[in-house]
């Protein structure tokens, strides 16, 4: 079973579905036309004190502010690939962003390998089920370009103008 319970984000953003085991945070995610897909059958609405956590962690968040904690998650079909990608989304500090090539050319260097597909990072990062607190918005396109993001781009753009990013092409 998974439970669900509605943020209700400030006016610029489509409001927010969290997602449960019960036990700990397993979704944050955008409600928006394109992502209707990763919408669960078996759900039921209930108010939960993960959930109660991670409001408080949004909140904080739309303020303007990093929170200090991050609620209690797991994530499920987390591959080797996907957790250093992960990994590294979770180390873009508050404000700041990197580019797809960049993770990339880090998990190259980390591996020995001469080179890493930036596009694969692309999947890795658009797989990414706890938007925000994973921060996948920090993840841009080469020259600052805005490819993509599984929220939609106009609460990326709106998620980087919060963090005080200037996204826009020199």
């Amino acid at each position: 079973m998974t439970f669900t319970k509605i943020y209700r984000t400030p006016n610029g953003f489509d409001d927010m579905v969290m997602s449960s085991d019960g036990e700990v945070l397993t979704g944050l995610r955008f409600i928006n036309k394109q992502d209707q897909s990763k919408q669960t059958m078996d759900r039921e609405e209930k108010d939960l004190s993960v959930f109660s956590d991670t409001k408080k962690w949004l909140d904080i968040y739309f303020s303007g502010r990093q929170p200090d904690f991050i609620p209690a998650y797991r994530i499920d079909r987390f591959t080797p690939f996907r957790k250093k990608v992960s990994d590294i989304m979770q180390s873009i500090p508050f404000g700041h962003t990197m580019t797809y090539g960049e993770i990339a050319a880090l998990i190259a260097q980390k591996r020995g390998i001469k080179r890493m597909s930036a596009q694969a990072v692309g999947g890795a990062v658009g797989w990414n089920p706890l938007c925000i607190i994973i921060p996948c918005h920090r993840v841009i396109g080469v020259n600052k370009s805005l490819t993509g993001y599984g929220g939609g781009i106009k609460n990326k753009i709106a998620l980087l103008k919060l963090e005080g990013i200037d996204f826009r092409k020199p």
